[in-house]
């Protein structure tokens, strides 16, 4: 990520379907992105930070069926679930695109006619292997067993149909190129290496619609009332019609293009064919796509058939949004996959939350609250310290390494703690006065630092340093 001063920077995460509820992955890519575009403002840079749902295709349609609801009905009530995050995981993105807004629908038309325009869209007819959990076609390579790896409950469909075309193939070359000439594209370097190798392989084109018989829910292909846009073809476009694409060109220009943020199951969505549609068009290529890993609780794949798919409503109701949002950011690796459990969650909650910042800031605003204390000039050693963390933090961010960046800032808090242990101002020794005002000193980079991160945790440590009254910032929690 660059992290020089840019007068716009527009981050966008991926659309999750509104076929189930919010679980913890998505909830670790929105907060990733928070954090982002909070750095990126406190740079002093114009954010623009974009999310929303996928509401077309056949799983949503299913769905709907099932419950005897009218499609667009079943994505009302269940959009907004994901919108609620916004005020339960403390968000602070400025656009929420539904990609059965008009708007959008109107931009995935006019893409669509740019791409047909340049000669990539074609009709032909085709049967493949389809996994609806993907929204994807697979390959015999691709499947374990005659099963998608990432779905193994779902069984493979076969589609066989007259459908409009992507010419995928054209791109081949001129992706590679791209890859070449960005070595930062993807993030992390193995993911670039996982979508080189599988452009080198050769690019198959891809179904762009689906006949409106069998599947009418999506946006209508324009100029054939047979058909209706494949999912991935009219969600990709959100990224760009979330800008007021094409209308509002000059809102486009200054902010495309972005960064984008998704799951390592998207890597080939965002990364290749995405990019592919985007030269087709005409358009920019995006500035850079951020993956991260999946997350599993105690070791098996979340799943309703096994009960453990975990809510971060839940989590938040019980341990507050800070505490889930240093959870996620610390424990789990930002571009590997990562392991929930429970005993994990409330380790850290204690250890660090409750026991760590939380009773450092108890401590130092106790001391520092009794009527004889005068602040003094502080010591270069905590000046050194705070100043080394701050350098660390900048850099770690400006690498997507929040779990490194935490870490630092905590064993800062580390060093505070065995710091003012060792002075002992409360036995009321010469230095008192001197340890405490460093120790406050410290408490006020710190809340500074931590904001990306922690953000409602940050303004209650200003607010005690500037009041002189304790907060208990994490209560302790019954398990």
């Amino acid at each position: 990520m660059d992290s020089k001063k840019n007068k716009k920077f527009y981050i966008t995460t991926t659309l999750p379907y509104v076929n189930a509820d919010p679980h913890i992955g998505f909830a670790l890519e929105i907060i990733q992105a928070d954090v982002i575009a909070r750095y990126q403002r406190s740079l002093g840079n114009e954010v623009f930070f974009n999310t929303g749902t996928d509401e077309h295709g056949v799983k949503i349609y299913r769905k709907a069926q099932e419950l005897g609801m009218d499609p667009k009905a079943y994505c009302d009530i269940y959009a907004p679930k994901f919108n609620d995050l916004k005020t339960a995981l403390n968000l602070s993105y400025d656009n929420f695109i539904r990609t059965t807004d008009s708007h959008h629908i109107k931009s995935a038309q006019e893409f669509w006619l740019r791409c047909q325009k340049n000669g990539d869209i074609y009709k032909k007819n085709y049967k493949v292997k389809y996994c609806v959990g993907c929204e994807l076609e697979k390959t015999d390579s691709e499947l374990q067993n005659d099963k998608c790896p990432i779905h193994p409950s779902l069984n493979i469909e076969f589609i066989e149909e007259e459908n409009y075309f992507f010419r995928y193939s054209n791109y081949q070359q001129p992706l590679l190129d791209w890859y070449q000439e960005n070595p930062d594209f993807v993030v992390p370097e193995t993911k670039l290496n996982e979508i080189k190798e599988f452009t080198k392989r050769g690019l198959q084109d891809f179904s762009v619609s689906r006949l409106k018989e069998k599947m009418p829910w999506g946006v209508d292909v324009p100029g054939d009332p047979d058909h209706v846009m494949y999912v991935w073809s009219d969600a990709l476009v959100s990224y760009i019609s979330a800008l007021g694409w094409p209308e509002n060109e000059e809102k486009f220009k200054e902010f495309w293009p972005g960064l984008q943020v998704c799951g390592t199951d998207n890597l080939r969505q965002q990364s290749s064919m995405w990019q592919a549609m985007l030269l087709s068009a005409g358009l920019p290529n995006s500035k850079q796509i951020f993956i991260h890993g999946f997350i599993s609780v105690n070791g098996q794949k979340m799943s309703k058939s096994l009960g453990n798919v975990v809510s971060p409503y839940d989590l938040v109701a019980k341990y507050g949004t800070d505490a889930l949002r240093y959870y996620l950011l610390r424990e789990i690796s930002p571009t590997q996959d990562g392991d929930f459990t429970y005993e994990k969650f409330e380790a850290r909650y204690q250890s660090d939350l409750a026991g760590g910042i939380g009773n450092l800031l108890a401590r130092i605003v106790t001391l520092s609250a009794k009527p004889n204390f005068e602040s003094q000039t502080q010591n270069i050693k905590i000046i050194e310290e705070t100043k080394n963390t701050q350098k660390d933090c900048e850099k770690y961010l400006s690498e997507f390494k929040f779990n490194e960046a935490l870490k630092s800032i905590w064993d800062l808090i580390g060093f505070c703690d065995k710091y003012i242990n060792e002075q002992k101002p409360w036995e009321g020794r010469e230095n008192a006065m001197q340890a405490i005002s460093d120790m406050l000193f410290a408490l006020g980079e710190i809340s500074k630092m931590i904001l990306p991160f922690l953000p409602e945790t940050s303004e209650k440590i200003k607010k005690a340093l500037l009041n002189k009254k304790s907060e208990i910032l994490f209560p302790r929690v019954l398990t």
